[in-house]
């Protein structure tokens, strides 16, 4: 830990960190964004991959104007030939992957009745099928090199209900724990450690465009979210990408296959 004066310590310095989802919808700061823009400020050079061009070269300004390196590449995660590039646009840029992060994700309002099959399907493409063609094509590279660590972004809707009814939403995020568990176990001996973030009601760009249609206004939404949380008020990108940072690093060195909470306490609620 640095000292009062001392600056932070550089926890990823050499590092290279491969984004899927680096990119923020609208004003403010996305979970992947924020991921980025941390993994920068602890050293890592950044790939920063959004399915828009320009989101991914905004998070991409951000890294530069800090002082930091990235490279911005666009990017369907539902394509295993745009994951295949952008995982060459790493390599021929940086030589490795250390850290591959995962947050591309969609939520889908409605229970069985309401989702439609297309939907369905949708929400498990984009939010499970991206993981498996990402580690697919990344974990061959971290093997060769005998260590990296993956963290995926899950969500609190994957192991308990929230308030809000999506399934298709809570049971890709459930798939998702079981994935990176089964990643987490089969290559622990390779050097390889996987883990989750769960987070839990958080106030970013997306929530503004997905889940506002349950509420009257923007502040209805933000209020009766903020009650959600034993804290009285959501978590951001910040608390995401922190969390990130600590198991992406070194200090997290014997932690694998976990679903780390980032919610303020609400897993533990009953109501």
């Amino acid at each position: 830990m640095a000292r009062a004066g001392e600056p932070a310590p550089r926890r990823l310095e050499g590092r290279v960190a491969l984004v899927f989802g680096a990119g923020s919808i609208g004003d403010g700061w996305g979970n992947g964004k924020a991921a980025a823009v941390a993994y920068a400020r602890h050293g890592a050079k950044v790939v920063a991959v959004d399915l828009h061009q320009a989101a991914a070269h905004a998070t991409r300004e951000v890294i530069a104007v800090q002082g930091d390196e990235a490279i911005a590449v666009a990017a369907d995660v539902t394509n295993r030939a745009h994951v295949e590039r952008a995982v060459a646009a790493a390599i021929e840029t940086y030589g490795r992957i250390d850290i591959l992060h995962n947050n591309v994700g969609i939520t889908s309002q409605g229970g069985p009745v309401e989702t439609t099959e297309d939907m369905w399907d949708r929400v498990m493409t984009v939010n499970v099928k991206s993981m498996f063609l990402t580690c697919k094509a990344v974990l061959p590279v971290m093997e060769a090199q005998g260590n990296g660590a993956i963290v995926n972004i899950g969500a609190l809707g994957g192991v308990r209900w929230t308030g809000y009814a999506y399934c298709a939403y809570a049971a890709s995020k459930g798939a998702v724990n079981s994935f990176t568990q089964s990643v987490a176990l089969q290559y622990a001996s390779r050097g390889i450690r996987a883990n989750c973030i769960l987070p839990g009601v958080m106030d970013t760009p997306h929530i503004y465009q997905q889940i506002s249609g349950f509420y009257k206004s923007a502040q209805e939404m933000v209020d009766a979210r903020n009650r959600l949380s034993p804290t009285g008020r959501m978590g951001d990108g910040w608390d995401v990408a922190n969390a990130a940072v600590f198991l992406a690093s070194d200090e997290a060195r014997y932690i694998n296959g976990v679903e780390l909470l980032v919610d303020g306490g609400m897993h533990a609620r009953c109501n």
